[in-house]
Order: C-alpha cells, then sequence, then structure tokens
C-alpha cells in the first residue's frame, strides 16, 4: 500500500467498501480520520487511524435467473428491468446486478448491495469464468467448434481462448465457457462464423451456479458458497 492516497482507495483496498460506497460513507460523516471527520478527496498518510462511525451495512448476495425480455440496467420508458421486478415481486431493495445479460439473453446474474464485487468480477484480465447454454439456427460443425475454441475475430478483436462441449442429443446446441464478457460477444463470435444464436442462457459464474431456478426466480448466495466467490474475488 502506497502512501498517501485518497481516503475512498484506502477504504477499497482495506476491503471495508467501494469507492463509490466510501464517498456515501464520508459524504454522511460516518468516516474519521485521526478522530475528525473525513472530507472527499481527504489523503490518508502512513500511521493516521480509520475509523468508521458504524458498521457498514450487511451484505446481500443472491443468485437471480433473469428472463427474456427484462433488460439488466437502464430501462427505457416501455421496459422493465431486473431492479424493478425483484421490487415488484419480492419487496427487495437496494439491490443491483453486477454485469450485464442482453435483453433477449437469459440466465444467471448475481445481484448484491456490495459494490466490492464489481470491480473484481467484472475485471476483463482475471478470466473469471463464465459458462453459457446455446442454441444456434444450424448444425454446428467441427471447424465452428475448433474456430470458437481457438478464438474468434470479431471486428477486429480476437476474442481469448474458449471451452466448448457439444450436445450429444441436439447437433445446433453447445456449451461455452468464455473469460472475457465483450458486449454481445457470443452473439459476435456465432456471427462472425455464419451462424445465429436462437436462445442464449448464462448458466454459471465463476463457482455460482443457475441449478434450477426459473424465470425470475432467486435464491441466496451464502456459506461455502460465498466463502469461495469472495475468496477467488480476493475480498476474503
Amino acid at each position: 500500500m502506497t502512501f498517501p492516497m485518497r481516503i475512498n482507495k484506502y477504504l477499497a483496498e482495506q476491503k471495508i467498501s467501494s469507492r463509490r460506497e466510501a464517498d456515501t460513507l464520508i459524504a454522511n460523516k460516518k468516516v474519521l480520520i485521526n478522530g475528525k471527520p473525513a472530507v472527499l478527496g481527504q489523503q490518508v498518510n502512513e500511521g493516521d487511524k480509520v475509523e468508521l462511525v458504524e458498521k457498514p451495512k450487511k451484505h446481500t448476495y443472491l443468485a437471480y435467473y433473469k428472463g427474456r425480455g427484462i433488460i439488466s440496467h437502464s430501462p427505457a420508458e416501455d421496459e422493465v428491468d431486473i431492479a424493478t421486478r425483484l421490487k415488484q415481486d419480492y419487496g427487495l431493495t437496494n439491490l443491483s446486478p453486477i454485469g450485464r445479460l442482453d435483453k433477449d439473453s437469459e440466465g444467471l446474474i448475481i445481484i448484491t448491495n456490495d459494490g466490492r464485487l464489481t470491480g473484481p468480477l467484472l475485471d476483463p484480465e482475471a478470466n473469471h469464468e463464465k459458462e453459457y447454454d446455446v442454441t444456434v439456427d444450424k448444425n454446428i460443425t467441427p471447424s465452428f467448434t475448433k474456430i470458437m475454441a481457438l478464438g474468434v475475430n470479431i471486428e477486429g478483436y480476437q476474442t481469448k481462448p474458449a471451452k466448448i462441449k457439444t450436445n450429444p442429443n441436439n447437433d445446433k446446441r453447445f456449451r461455452l465457457i468464455i473469460t472475457e464478457g465483450k458486449k454481445h460477444q457470443i452473439r459476435r463470435m456465432c456471427a462472425a462464423l455464419g451462424y445465429q444464436v436462437k436462445n442464449l442462457k448464462r448458466v454459471r459464474i465463476m463457482n455460482i451456479e443457475l441449478g434450477t431456478l426459473k424465470p425470475n426466480q432467486y435464491r441466496k448466495i451464502a456459506g461455502d458458497e460465498l466463502n469461495a466467490l469472495l475468496k477467488n474475488l480476493n475480498l476474503k
């Protein structure tokens, strides 16, 4: 840890909060430096005593099945987003999805009020696995599976190597594991090889699996499952 550093960065590196959450704590005078309320942008020096006036909020972690047609973030006037569904159907508020699934895709998304997850989970250099169940418009070929595994050139960008497993009961269906998340990446990868995606469902993020959840259902992430997730994100 290199000093001096901004107080919000300090709290984030101490895994107390995200930088955004830290700014809120500071603005609400919940952070003290050497016994005095911190101010936004204040520098922390080595040896300074940093305290929280109150304990951080209790964190909630959910595995949620986003159905087709539901928006992850920032819906238009005629659209419904995940936060709205959670509030309407379960009375859950102040929770946000980490990452996105496009409107026509479905499956697993992690929901939380722990802003610390956002950076580590979405870091493109971290190589966190995400697994998808994909159905395309025609039978896949050995050439298709080979190129998908090696990486596909999508508009000048070469995707990272992926893992692909064909379905013995359906020649148009396969599982794909990727470690990055470019916009519409799997749809664009398939399109570059002459295929159109008909169904796209995310079934796993790191060690968190969709399991038997149905659209708009959720379950809590807790116990060993949560501990493993936080440990893999260097948050524990």
